[in-house]
């Protein structure tokens, strides 16, 4: 798309948090305005995300109806896309938008996705976007004649690459350790992310061998922080997990390298997911993945090639399987390089984001006279 044929579009979601949706849409943000598309963000609550957006797009914090139909109605959008925001239909109708609206599906729970996608409220979506083919699943569960449409999310591999020893800053936290192989377990400490399978893989490790530490990284907002703090406590785990509840987005790069220099691999033991950014972050940085054999897990981390897949939220398997990856140097490397490639070539943002300019160039109309008809009277 040339920069003359530029396009505006506003995306609304009700969370402004440092988790995986606004990551990802910062990145699109900014490939996007290569391709002359300006993003605009809507967002009613902020959850200590705001920094993460506001230095790439014009981002709008506001619950007020009257505020938000105004700004639907001013801005000429060329487009409009909805993520798990079901009051976005009413502000929508209410700006009297006539151009495309588009929705994302992203919350992987059903009981939790089917508010916003039980009733658009006489809104005609042109189409449902979700990030993996298990959502997919999920969606059409929900909702017929809808067009729905898989788009990976993507990373930003010029910040989230393999650093090479002499880049990597080994003087911030975390220190690595000399002769222990770290594994890492990443997100929030919450109920879905299942904090208490890491805890149980912890106290087995712990009582066979010494050459292994846990890095816990984030939880630092977590609701369930203090109830994780207490167990970690009781059980005695703080020799083997060393918890990092606030590591700057920008270390990301740095704690993934120094995991796979000392040969270890990142732990998810997560029960749910739609798609899993912390996935690719790690194999983009040659990190190996051990997580549970589900979907659509299954669809990112390619088992016995970029790392090793365990039963449900078996802990025995799963201590199983970290070891095969630790234990062995060979397939360490191997894998290593696989994870990369994987990502490379089927969620680098460039492709990922690509995909998505190509279908917002379908939808939205050549002659774009839709832009803000709202504005004039009905």
């Amino acid at each position: 798309m040339r920069g003359d044929s530029s396009m505006k579009v506003l995306v609304i979601w009700r969370l402004l948090t440092v988790g995986g949706v606004n990551a990802g849409w910062r990145n699109r943000a900014i490939y996007f305005k290569k391709y002359g598309i300006e993003t605009e963000f809507l967002y009613t609550t902020d959850h200590g995300g705001l920094h993460i957006m506001q230095d790439v797009a014009k981002v709008y914090l506001t619950r007020d109806d009257e505020e938000i139909i105004n700004i639907i109605k001013q801005n000429k959008y060329d487009a409009i896309i909805v993520v798990d925001t079901k009051a976005a239909y009413k502000w929508i109708r209410k700006a009297q938008f006539k151009g495309p609206v588009i929705i994302e599906a992203r919350t992987p729970e059903l009981i939790k996705l089917t508010p916003h996608l039980k009733t658009f409220k006489r809104i005609e979506p042109q189409l449902i976007i979700v990030p993996s083919k298990y959502q997919k699943r999920l969606v059409s569960i929900l909702v017929e004649d809808i067009p729905i449409q898989v788009i990976y999310n993507g990373v930003d591999t010029s910040f989230f690459h393999a650093l090479s020893p002499d880049e990597v800053d080994f003087q911030s936290e975390p220190i690595l350790p000399k002769d222990k192989k770290i594994i890492g377990w990443i997100g929030r400490v919450d109920k879905r992310k299942n904090w208490p399978m890491l805890v149980e893989v912890a106290k087995k490790i712990k009582s066979e061998r010494s050459d292994i530490e846990i890095w816990l990284i984030g939880g630092a907002q977590s609701v369930q922080r203090e109830d994780f703090s207490a167990v970690w406590k009781e059980e005695q785990l703080g020799d083997i997990i060393k918890w990092f509840p606030v590591i700057p987005y920008q270390q990301m790069p740095h704690v993934l390298a120094k995991i796979r220099q000392s040969g270890g691999c990142t732990l998810a033991t997560t029960k749910s997911e739609s798609f899993g950014n912390t996935f690719i972050e790690s194999m983009i940085c040659g990190v190996p993945v051990v997580a549970s054999n589900i979907m659509p897990i299954n669809e990112i981390v390619m088992n016995g090639q970029t790392g090793l897949l365990y039963r449900g939220q078996n802990v025995d398997d799963a201590v199983k399987q970290l070891y095969s990856i630790l234990d062995d140097p060979e397939l360490h490397q191997q894998m290593s390089k696989a994870a990369i490639q994987r990502v490379e070539e089927n969620f680098a943002i460039e492709v990922v984001a690509n995909q998505y300019v190509e279908l917002l160039k379908k939808v939205v109309p050549v002659d774009k006279d839709n832009r803000g008809e709202g504005d004039t009277p009905s």
